[in-house]
């Protein structure tokens, strides 16, 4: 009787998501769903949204850190935390990127907000910067169908892992988490 040579599957390492509300929430979903099509990479993305707290960034990284704890208490150590955050004032901005540096979370700023950083995944729309309050109609002419706080299969539907890199490459934050996740 011959043995069969049983192929080991690595462990989805845990990676933590978080973001402002369901419209990056949905990001983190999608970005989940394309991980587990690169059959080298082996992460599971567990993207949360973490209101209250919109509009600031320090409340967020605050936010995120008691529900990183509490997550990690009762599962494993995530292998990385980042938080998808709006730009707030200066004193805001330096107060969370130094709680984040200190606990180890990775920040992805929108600038200056979630529906610009989308923006710049869509093909030729790389260069623009919107300003603030003019994110939305500036999305919406290149993606006439997009509707705030989108789940992750509505997303898919225009946003590939293609895409993804395209805004990475404008994106330096998204250009870091790639690389950690091995999706570069």
């Amino acid at each position: 009787m011959s043995r069969r040579r049983i192929a080991r599957i690595p462990q989805r390492k845990p990676i933590f998501l978080g973001g402002e509300g369901q419209s990056e929430e949905g990001y983190g979903a999608l970005l989940n769903r394309l991980a587990k099509e690169v059959d080298t990479v082996h992460i599971h993305i567990l993207a949360e949204s973490l209101q209250p707290g919109a509009g600031d960034p320090q409340a967020l990284v605050l936010r995120a850190l008691q529900r990183i704890t509490d997550l990690e208490r009762r599962r494993d150590t995530f292998a990385a935390k980042v938080l998808l955050l709006d730009r707030g004032t200066a004193q805001k901005n330096q107060a969370a990127e130094a709680l984040a540096r200190q606990n180890g979370i990775n920040l992805i700023w929108q600038e200056p907000d979630f529906e610009a950083f989308l923006l710049h995944h869509l093909p030729g729309c790389q260069k623009l910067r919107p300003p603030p309050g003019e994110s939305m109609p500036a999305l919406l002419r290149h993606w006439p169908g997009y509707q705030k706080g989108m789940p992750a299969l509505q997303l898919a539907k225009r946003i590939t892992l293609t895409e993804i890199r395209l805004a990475a490459t404008v994106e330096p934050g998204l250009h870091e988490l790639l690389k950690k996740l091995g999706l570069n």
